[in-house]
């Protein structure tokens, strides 16, 4: 059960949030494997004040359409996979929304089931 964290300045449409959405959860399910319906996505936009981050880091060139991805998963774990993943994402989203590679970050979290809780105060076994 993937869950994906997308943040990005505000002032985006609608139409480019939504498919930055169906990029990655088309990542989700084409490259890491999750099965289709599992769609829990969160595009959060911030002022720039509360979406902080360094321009420069590791040599990049980050400009105000920065993006950050964070994805928590149980699926995909493996080091060729989630680097299948990062392409996937990278080459979509300068595809589809014209976003600069450089202005896109990408975290993966992967947890057990027991982690998880669907609802109902149930644990997913």
């Amino acid at each position: 059960m993937p869950f994906a964290r997308i943040d990005l300045l505000h002032g985006k449409p609608a139409d480019y949030r939504a498919t930055l959405a169906d990029i990655v959860y088309r990542g989700i399910v084409d490259v890491l494997k999750a099965p289709d319906g599992d769609r829990f996505v969160v595009v959060g936009e911030h002022s720039s004040e509360n979406l902080i981050y360094d321009a420069k880091f590791l040599g990049f060139e980050r400009s105000p359409d920065f993006i950050l991805v964070q994805v928590t998963s149980t699926v995909g774990n493996e080091p060729t996979t989630k680097f299948a993943f990062y392409r996937f994402i990278a080459d979509e989203l300068k595809a589809k929304l014209n976003v600069r590679p450089d202005d896109i970050m990408i975290n993966l979290v992967f947890v057990k089931r027991e982690d998880w809780s669907f609802g109902a105060g149930e644990p997913w076994t």
